[in-house]
């Protein structure tokens, strides 16, 4: 005999009734030990007919609540497919308004593949029924996770393979859309009420990249290999038992024109003020010593944390300290000297957008024979009006470079002339003393006879 379609959902809804009622019977009066026991052997009769696996990622883990960093790799992996299977989905900006990441709502379900294996991932939000107690943070909304299911024969490949490759690929993902920051240490006077923070950011939005870096091909490819071997050497660096840091000291000239400029505004405001000038001296005292940057960059502090890159720069290299600066903090030492003609033809092609042009030759012999930052350089090729075009601002340049030629020439004479001016001082100094002793010995021989 054939049971119609209308006999068969009453038998399904006449089980499921009696199912949950002895649930709800078990729940209620049997003791906590026997529920114990009911559930785990439960259990293991829905796995003969239920052969799937589940595992769960919760949005926290640990008793501080600290969020998941597994949770937020498998929200930015599985954010690329949400938008091509789910219906229901959650949109949040990153990179200042300029990327959208969808990642799916609750209860949402994405099916994906790995090596010929499916696997279904599942969103769950739990909503916690228990009271809150008074707080001035918001109370959480529920318990976020993500489930992931498959097939029990494939647990091998899942656990060793499949969720390693989903989290490698969520932190890349991370890696591409994170907002640089900028961090500031706030002084101590700052921290009260809401506000104690020891540090401060905003965003970092620098349009500059390696490739309008005005700087010698040569030593420019050298800086990019260096940082690239560096940023895949975890394995290599925890191998050799050293801190995977890597310390860049950049030094070269400062621009000579507008420093000069700056001390001499400065010292005439202090002439005006001498209480500005007070207080000026007082800021400058600072509470860093050499010990405690020492220990920052390669002491016990340089270990908490991974990935570091420590940049410093400086004018005058030779008055930093040598433990500063040695090889294992300073790794790499870069000079950044005056303008090249390399240097000019990267200049050349960001701010006038041209590779090559007849005035080049002059410009090269002309950076030869003359001492001009990277910056003087930008400045006079930086069109300063519509009508300004590449012949005008390269005509500037070679205005300055023949400009600066001639003020070296000027200050070198002035200098030769102030070492000859000193040294027949020096000489007329020590001639009186000469006759004087001439003198005395003459005087003393007259008297011996």
């Amino acid at each position: 005999m054939v049971m119609s379609m209308g006999e068969m959902y009453s038998y399904v809804g006449s089980a499921v009734a009696t199912l949950m009622f002895i649930n709800a019977i078990i729940q209620q009066y049997f003791p906590f030990h026997i529920r114990g026991y009911v559930e785990k052997y439960g259990q293991k009769f829905v796995s003969f007919v239920h052969p799937y696996v589940e595992i769960t990622f919760d949005e926290f883990t640990g008793e501080r609540m600290k969020r998941s960093e597994a949770f937020s790799a498998i929200r930015n992996y599985l954010s690329a497919k949400s938008s091509a299977q789910v219906k229901r989905l959650k949109a949040d900006v990153v990179k200042n308004s300029q990327s959208l990441i969808l990642s799916m709502d609750n209860n949402e379900e994405i099916t994906d593949e790995f090596e010929g294996v499916k696997v279904w991932w599942t969103s769950k939000k739990y909503v916690s029924m228990k009271q809150v107690s008074f707080s001035f943070h918001p109370a959480p909304d529920g318990k976020r996770c993500y489930r992931l299911t498959f097939h029990q024969r494939d647990r091998k490949l899942i656990t060793e393979s499949y969720i390693g490759h989903v989290l490698k690929e969520g932190d890349a993902i991370a890696t591409r859309n994170r907002q640089r920051k900028l961090y500031t240490n706030n002084p101590s006077d700052d921290w009260f009420g809401y506000k104690k923070n020891k540090w401060t950011h905003v965003d970092f939005e620098h349009p500059s990249t390696f490739g309008t870096l005005a700087m010698e091909t040569k030593k420019k490819e050298e800086i990019m290999k260096d940082l690239i071997k560096f940023s895949k050497g975890k394995q290599y660096y925890s191998r050799i038992g050293k801190a995977w840091k890597r310390g860049y000291l950049l030094y070269g000239p400062p621009g000579q024109r507008e420093k000069k400029k700056e001390e001499k505004d400065e010292e005439e405001e202090e002439g005006k003020d001498p209480v500005s000038k007070k207080e000026k001296e007082e800021r400058k005292e600072s509470k860093v010593t050499l010990s405690g940057l020492l220990n920052c960059v390669d002491g016990l502090w340089s270990a908490c944390g991974e990935e570091r890159i420590i940049v410093f720069t400086t004018n005058y290299v030779e008055k930093l300290d040598p433990a500063l600066i040695r090889r294992g903090r300073m790794d790499k030492r870069i000079e950044m000297s005056y303008c090249c003609f390399e240097a000019f033809k990267v200049l050349a092609k960001n701010y006038l957008d041209i590779d090559s042009h007849p005035l080049y030759e002059e410009i090269r012999k002309l950076l030869e024979e003359t001492s001009m930052t990277p910056a003087d350089v930008a400045e006079n090729l930086m069109p300063k009006s519509e009508e300004d075009d590449e012949d005008t601002c390269l005509k500037a340049l070679i205005e300055a470079l023949m400009a600066e030629k001639e003020e070296a020439k000027i200050k070198k004479a002035g200098e030769e002339a102030s070492l000859k001016a000193d040294k027949e001082e020096k000489e007329k100094g020590e001639s009186p003393k000469d006759e004087t002793s001439t003198s005395t010995a003459v005087v003393k021989e007259n008297g011996s006879h």
